[in-house]
């Protein structure tokens, strides 16, 4: 039997500043990115040693954006990771040398203990400790060797039932009690790393989000082991997940009785299954059920620059976007907003079949209907907030100014392109704020301004495609006229098609923009 943990994985809000803390500050080594075995479209970042052991693996699913989690029982609060004792002192000097938040150093259970802080919030302790084994260390830039982070230390569960949880991690995953203070017991594994159980009573909640820890993730040497634990599981009434294969490893999870979500997880195949040691976390990994959208997935995926790579740096703008850079880019941007229950990575697939080397921004919706992204209120099918309507209108036009000034975005280079809801706000905005669109691309849009000023789109060109079986399809003559009138350069298209976008408007927009540039 393996026993101990073989990695802890939570949520982070913003991959950038999750790889400049855990590569370029901690010094742990990105052994594995891919997409979510459960929702491709979210990246999965694996950090460890130079070889990715298990009970050196700390592991993130980004939510890039999203709502913030809450700490509190039936959850982990905080991660350890094992260093040498006498390396307290350098990685104080290291936290302030980097303005990283920290507290300590401190005594708990007899070793020194420095409290960090990651750019999510989320308590990561330093811990002098002998008590683990080092794995293979890695070596990093400004962290000599003896220094270097060893391995996972441990973990604090909060719950409300200490003695039942306890008892969990005995039964199940061989952990026995060891010291204890007033509020927590220290449960201790064979391999020499431990899981604190705090007594949480009357404690609030926890809720998942970002800034959170999603679950612990416990060793075993093979399949037989885990399946022998499953078998323990359920026959004990315990609601088990059958068996996952995530190729890195196979599993299964289970909450213990505090509400923790606890993982099982074989030690192999590991990291090294498709990389070579030296090329270890430089691919990017697909799921096989997800093996058609590797393409679009790609796009999707938020990109990122490890330490003193280039970067895109972001700046803070009225909406959400995210930006992808192709590997070759021309001069052209296309700044996309998405339709109802999109997100601002759902256009990236079309608009990069439409032009490959374009620098893509896509933009959220601040709108919301019942868990759904949108650009303004609607109170019906055809009925809209006029006010909200407005309101919007003008944050996208200072979402562009401030893009033009922080990015440099050139507008005669830039295409908006807009589906559905967000082709409506985008066409409502150019006649609110005339001028500032140059080339747009409306999919599926219809007329929302109850009363349009009387706007100049001179020099704005503009492509509306509607589909010919589109319910909303009716609606669209109004808005293309209103548009003209205001003596925008307006080409119309039906595509065969309803409201969903699909291959023929990929092509009839690819034309459209080839017909602007010349190109043949």
């Amino acid at each position: 039997m393996a026993g101990g943990i073989h990695h802890i994985t939570l949520i982070t809000r913003k991959v950038q500043a999750n790889v400049d803390f855990y590569v370029g500050f901690l010094g742990l080594r990105l052994v594995k990115k891919t997409g979510g075995f459960e929702d491709a479209t979210q990246l999965h970042l694996l950090y460890g040693d130079a070889s990715g052991t298990p009970g050196s693996l700390i592991t993130f699913l980004v939510w890039e954006d999203g709502a913030p989690g809450r700490v509190g029982y039936g959850q982990s609060s905080e991660i350890s990771l094992a260093i040498a004792p006498e390396s307290i002192g350098f990685w104080l000097t290291r936290a302030l040398q980097f303005n990283i938040a920290a507290s300590g150093p401190v005594q708990e259970f007899g070793e020194p203990v420095l409290r960090l802080f990651d750019p999510d919030g989320v308590i990561v302790k330093l811990v002098g400790s002998e008590s683990v084994q080092p794995g293979h260390a890695w070596s990093s830039d400004g962290i000599p060797a003896n220094d270097a982070v060893r391995r996972i230390r441990g973990a604090t569960v909060l719950t409300e039932k200490p003695q039942e949880t306890r008892a969990f991690l005995e039964s199940y995953f061989s952990y026995t009690a060891g010291d204890q203070s007033e509020t927590v017991t220290r449960m201790v594994s064979a391999s020499g790393d431990c899981v604190d159980v705090r007594d949480a009573t009357g404690f609030w909640s926890s809720a998942p989000g970002t800034g959170t820890i999603d679950h612990i993730a416990f060793r075993a040497g093979d399949i037989s082991e885990v399946t022998a634990t499953y078998d323990h599981l359920i026959s004990n009434g315990a609601d088990a997940t059958a068996m996952h294969d995530r190729k890195y490893f196979h599993s299964i999870y289970v909450r213990e009785p505090g509400g923790t979500l606890f993982e099982m997880a074989t030690d192999g195949p590991g990291m090294l299954i498709d990389e070579t040691s030296e090329a270890l976390g430089s691919g990017l990994f697909i799921p096989p059920h997800f093996a058609e959208e590797a393409e679009n997935l790609k796009v999707m995926l938020p990109q990122f620059g490890m330490p003193k790579e280039e970067r895109f740096i972001y700046r803070e703008l009225p909406f959400i976007h995210r930006v992808y850079e192709p590997d070759r880019p021309d001069r052209q941007t296309i700044v996309l907003l998405h339709g109802t229950g999109g997100n601002e990575a759902s256009l990236m697939p079309l608009a990069a079949k439409v032009a490959p080397d374009a620098t893509l921004i896509g933009l959220r919706g601040r709108s919301n209907e019942e868990g759904s992204a949108r650009w303004f209120r609607r109170f019906g099918p055809l009925s809209f907030d006029q006010k909200d309507i407005r309101s919007e209108a003008g944050a996208l036009a200072a979402f562009i100014g401030g893009a033009v000034e922080s990015y440099g975005l050139d507008l005669d280079q830039t295409i908006f392109l807009g589906y559905s809801n967000g082709a409506n706000l985008l066409a409502a905005m150019m006649q609110l704020h005339p001028h500032l669109v140059r080339n747009a691309v409306l999919l599926r849009a219809t007329k929302v301004l109850e009363e349009a000023p009387e706007a100049d789109l001179s020099g704005t060109r503009i492509l509306a495609v509607t589909g010919d079986h589109d319910l909303f399809g009716a609606h669209s003559p109004a808005l293309e006229a209103e548009l003209k009138k205001a003596g925008a350069d307006i080409t119309t298209a039906s595509v065969p098609a309803g409201h969903e976008t699909g291959a023929h408007d990929i092509e009839v927009v690819r034309q459209w923009l080839m017909s602007k540039t010349g190109q043949n």
